[in-house]
């Protein structure tokens, strides 16, 4: 009995070690300063409109002199924010797939179930799909504004609705795909501190990009010209 417990010893030190290791701080614009009551009570009163309006005003507040009061640069900022937490995240379950500890976890099933390596391999093509979603929405977003497409000033009503409609495809995709990403860990019945840590960085990313597509939809339904 207790030489069967060292794999799983083993197991949890080298993924707490992992995770430990792999956890970054997502990259970020500079923040701007001179920061206004105004800005904020801008950004805050426009997050108010989302699921998690806390998560929201926390993420893009540090941004807020340089939204101002457009909802297009706050729908912008709000979708690159998320980009990057979703980079960042597919970065590490791309590593945390390869890893040792995921690979002895992956021997230690044997009850039908797919194991943490499969799992974590279709989250990161789930992933990834969603950066290239939001990649989409931020290209359109950016030609809205004159780089590449028609000025807003000369935009119809009807080309700002047939682009923002892309937007809010493209953004509406992204967070499915992340749903999908965490559906697969819900039949899993092993992977302890890997699954819980992999869920708890995919909520997290859910979160940003719920956020994201509500204020998108908020200039989409205001911000014809």
């Amino acid at each position: 009995m207790v030489g069967q417990s060292h794999p799983t010893t083993f197991l949890f030190f080298t993924t707490f070690l992992f995770i430990c290791g792999s956890i970054s701080a997502v990259r970020l614009p500079p923040r701007p300063n001179s920061t206004t009551t105004n800005d904020l009570d801008f950004i805050r009163t426009s997050c108010n409109a989302t699921l998690y309006p806390d998560v929201c005003f926390t993420s893009l507040a540090g941004y807020a002199s340089a939204v101002q009061d457009s909802p297009a640069r706050l729908a912008k900022l709000a979708i690159g924010v998320s980009l990057s937490q979703a980079k960042s995240t597919a970065a590490y379950l791309s590593k945390l797939s390869r890893s040792a500890a995921v690979t002895s976890a992956a021997r230690y099933s044997g009850d039908g179930h797919q194991t943490a390596s499969a799992v974590i391999r279709d989250c990161v093509s789930n992933v990834e799909d969603a950066v290239d979603e939001m990649r989409g929405s931020l290209r359109q977003l950016r030609d809205m504004n004159g780089r590449g497409g028609v000025p807003a000033a000369r935009r119809s009503v009807e080309t700002f609705r047939f682009q923002m409609s892309n937007v809010q495809t493209w953004m509406s995709a992204a967070l499915t795909d992340e749903d999908t990403c965490t559906d697969g860990f819900e039949d899993m019945d092993e992977g302890g501190l890997i699954k819980t840590t992999v869920c708890d960085r995919l909520e997290e990313v859910k979160r940003l990009t719920s956020n994201a597509l509500a204020l998108v939809n908020t200039y989409a339904n205001n911000g014809a010209p």
